[in-house]
């Protein structure tokens, strides 16, 4: 059997996909379609066959425009796939009726979805209501409505193919400040601010992040941190973070990457989308005020002025905080 799994967001909900896709990988080969934001995380991925990138017009931030050779051409290299079943994986937000058009248009027998709007021929398995469950199990209850089950052993955690050994020494304490969402990051200077009380608290700091974050990570590692910002693939950010012995970051991927390599978490979290759905996976803290006016929201940057729901965590409570993960 093979089967394609689409996830067409970034890196961190390519890696909450992963036990939906290990799932599936117990009946035969998985195709993965992803966006060109989670790539790098579907390279991570026990059980993947393949990789089928395209950036979708309702799922990529900003939107690309919606040209008829792009939408021909996906349908053309699903078409070729011959997938037996295909799992639309989406977030409450979002509709998986678009892509399940696309899918019947590439000839895929089967379709399976989580979908409130009527879907007509669409879909063949149809998942109604939303509920208020982590991210990764709502993407598994697709899987198992399809059919598939994890195999003997797996907890359904998240996972991610064996890291490279990074020379980093030990031990450390990871601090990754970046975000492609404002809103669910600390500010700069708070995060400076932590870098410094870590280190006198005893902790060797290591500050990671994107090509396009260097000048954030040098400003939050200053002095006291060890500036990685740029210089690892998401792979060897797996390896920094599985070495470490607690990783400090806002709601992004590498909260989701750090527990996948079994790193316990203090998460800077923005209530604009809910932690009951968003919040990592394994042994975590949870900082931040979650009934803050931004609640809900899904803003992309703050909708309230001086982003009180994180900037009001002192730096001690996030040193006190990886006192308690890694006790």
């Amino acid at each position: 059997m093979r089967t394609l799994v689409a996830r067409l967001d970034s890196d961190g909900d390519v890696l909450l996909a992963g036990p939906a896709v290990r799932a599936a990988a117990t009946a035969g080969d998985v195709v993965l379609l992803c966006g060109p934001n989670g790539v790098r995380a579907a390279e991570l991925l026990p059980g993947v066959t393949r990789i089928i990138e395209w950036e979708c017009p309702w799922i990529a931030f900003p939107a690309p425009d919606v040209r008829p050779f792009d939408v021909e051409a996906v349908i053309a290299l699903v078409h070729g796939v011959r997938a037996d079943v295909a799992l639309v994986l989406t977030s409450f937000h979002q509709s998986p009726l678009p892509l399940a058009l696309m899918l019947r248009l590439a000839g895929v027998p089967k379709i399976v979805a989580r979908s409130d709007d009527y879907p007509g021929s669409l879909l063949d398995v149809r998942l109604t209501g939303d509920p208020d469950v982590p991210e990764a199990l709502r993407a598994l209850e697709v899987a198992r409505a399809a059919g598939f089950e994890l195999p003997d052993g797996d907890d359904g955690g998240l996972a991610v193919v064996a890291p490279p050994r990074t020379g980093q020494g030990h031990p450390y304490v990871v601090v990754h400040p970046g975000a492609s969402a404002p809103a669910r990051t600390w500010s700069p200077d708070r995060w400076a601010k932590a870098v410094v009380a870590l280190t006198a608290a005893g902790h060797r700091v290591v500050v990671t992040g994107g090509p396009a974050e260097a000048e954030l990570t040098a400003h939050v590692a200053g002095a006291c941190g060890s500036d990685l910002g740029g210089r690892t693939s998401l792979r060897e950010l797996a390896g920094v973070l599985a070495g470490a012995d607690a990783v400090v970051v806002g709601n992004t991927g590498p909260a989701h990457l750090a527990a996948a390599v079994g790193t316990p978490v203090v998460s800077l979290f923005a209530p604009v989308v809910p932690a009951a759905r968003w919040a990592p996976h394994g042994r975590h803290v949870l900082l931040g005020d979650q009934n803050a006016p931004c609640r809900g929201t899904r803003a992309r940057e703050c909708p309230v002025s001086g982003h009180p729901c994180l900037d009001l965590v002192d730096p001690a409570e996030v040193v006190a905080a990886v006192e308690e993960v890694t006790a």
